[in-house]
């Protein structure tokens, strides 16, 4: 009897090793696969009257070039679509508009992804000005629509998805063109150039999350791999890994202060936690070497600062990016 049990749990656990592998390999194969940037489609907003009534184009990285007039319809994702531009329908009192800066741009025989910073330029009744400076974001995540606040922007999106892998390396392809003054624009009160430069960014990270009784969202940082892009690539730099560093790396000669723990609430991530309520994921500290990942997150920004704040100017382009194991 004592054997038989033994074998079923054996098998058992087998079974769920093999399966929670099964599911990982086709996440890297989605993320790979959505990576190459060849199928986009593009959504057709008009957007309020009272700010135009312009028809934007929004773009997303899967279809086939199809054109979907999708109006005032928030965005889903197609089931194995993973990858989310931050190109936005927002309705906020009432009023629709846009935001695009992640565009297809054709390499070869196939495509690729340009993200940009840029002003967006509202006027409201043709009087008044509201200049925005946005950046570009390309992820791996969640961004829900439709945006109805401006307040917050790091809670609007939730970076990662579910993993517990321990992989070496992020590769792409990509060039760019960084180093642009930033300037700040809230759309609240006039472009403001700040003095200093901004530089694209790339993160790859693995976190251990949990959550708490009161319903908070905590991680252990596994894995970090971020890094800025400083200086001009104008030529594609084809195969580059941005490589993954496991466990405490603040005394490792590489390390610099922004891959630090998030732990300032401007700058920290968002998750849902199991209430479905949007709430920070507090880092905790640095995990022991061998802990399992629970989340994987993969971003590439084209600036580096907080929100309306960006080098206006900065673009990557990107293409073939996919996970290393």
């Amino acid at each position: 009897m004592r054997r038989t049990r033994l074998f079923a749990l054996s098998c058992c656990a087998i079974f769920t090793s093999v399966f929670t592998l099964s599911a990982q390999e086709s996440t890297v194969r989605k993320i790979n696969e959505g990576g190459r940037f060849d199928n986009w489609c593009v959504r057709e907003v008009k957007e309020s009257g009272l700010i135009g009534g312009h028809t934007k184009y929004l773009y997303e990285f899967y279809g086939n070039q199809d054109t979907l007039v999708t109006g005032k319809t928030p965005f889903k994702a197609p089931d194995g679509y993973m990858w989310r531009t931050n190109n936005v329908l927002a309705i906020v009192a009432g009023v629709v508009k846009t935001n695009n800066t992640i565009f297809p741009e054709k390499r070869g025989d196939g495509w690729c992804a340009r993200i940009e910073t840029h002003i967006e330029e509202v006027k409201a009744l043709g009087i008044v000005n509201m200049d925005v400076t946005c950046q570009g974001a390309l992820l791996v995540g969640v961004l829900p629509e439709p945006i109805t606040t401006t307040k917050d922007p790091m809670a609007k999106v939730f970076y990662g998805f579910p993993f517990n892998g321990t992989p070496k390396a992020v590769k792409m392809d990509y060039k760019a063109d960084v180093g642009h003054e930033v300037v700040r624009g809230t759309g609240f009160s006039k472009l403001k150039p700040m003095g200093y430069n901004d530089y694209a960014e790339i993160t790859v990270m693995l976190q251990k999350r949990w959550e708490d009784e009161e319903g908070n969202v905590h991680a252990l940082r596994v894995g970090t791999g971020i890094e800025r892009i400083m200086e001009d690539v104008p030529e594609w730099k084809n195969g580059y890994e941005v490589k993954i560093h496991y466990g405490d790396i603040t005394a490792e000669p590489y390390y610099k202060e922004y891959m630090g723990l998030k732990t300032d609430p401007e700058t920290a991530y968002h998750a849902l936690n199991s209430k479905g309520k949007n709430v920070i994921i507090q880092e905790d500290g640095w995990a022991a070497p061998g802990t399992e990942p629970t989340h994987m997150m993969i971003h590439i920004l084209s600036s580096c600062g907080k929100a309306f704040y960006g080098g206006v100017g900065n673009t990557v382009w990107v293409d073939n990016v996919e996970i290393v194991m």
